[in-house]
């Protein structure tokens, strides 16, 4: 027997052995991997359905703000959205976020770092004013430094005026 031929039957019999028994997983057959599995409901710790995560957070509260050309003013959506942030962090007590402030690739490095830094500056202080503790909040200007997408249009350029939350674990956890 040759060595492609051992090579097939061994796949083959592998295959079967995966294929024998539908409800492994728990739950119904076909519902997915972790589908109904656990006393948690399927929240997986950590994961984006866990509404503690930071993935949680980015995914589903939203982690950025976006602003207009030349301004550090927050519309209408982006308090909307801080408003989410600071809800979510009030109940998650042990997390401390980071806010970046970003500008588009328009202008002076210098300048860009300033506007970043004003937009960042806007994000933390609203979220002070919705009752965040500020020693759980500090902000950073990466300016023009980081875009989330390069290209010379308005498009790319809107998506890079933005300030962004990050969520990491606080010193005392």
């Amino acid at each position: 027997m040759t060595y492609l031929s051992k090579a097939l039957i061994i796949a083959a019999a592998l295959g079967l052995a995966a294929c024998t028994n539908g409800d492994r997983f728990g739950g119904e057959a076909g519902a997915g991997y972790g589908a109904g599995a656990g006393a948690n409901g399927g929240i997986v710790p950590g994961s984006a359905n866990d509404p503690a995560s930071p993935a949680y957070f980015s995914q589903t509260v939203g982690d950025r703000v976006f602003f207009a050309v030349d301004q550090s003013t927050l519309s209408p959506e982006a308090r909307a959205t801080l408003d989410a942030q600071a809800q979510w962090l009030m109940a998650n007590n042990d997390y401390l976020a980071v806010i970046e402030g970003h500008a588009d690739e328009q202008g002076t490095r210098e300048y860009n770092i300033a506007l970043g830094a004003r937009r960042a500056n806007a994000t933390m202080e609203y979220l002070i004013s919705k009752g965040i503790a500020a020693n759980r909040l500090r902000f950073v200007s990466y300016g023009k430094e980081r875009p989330v997408e390069i290209c010379s249009e308005e498009a790319c350029y809107a998506k890079n005026r933005r300030a962004v939350t990050v969520i990491s674990m606080g010193l005392g956890s």
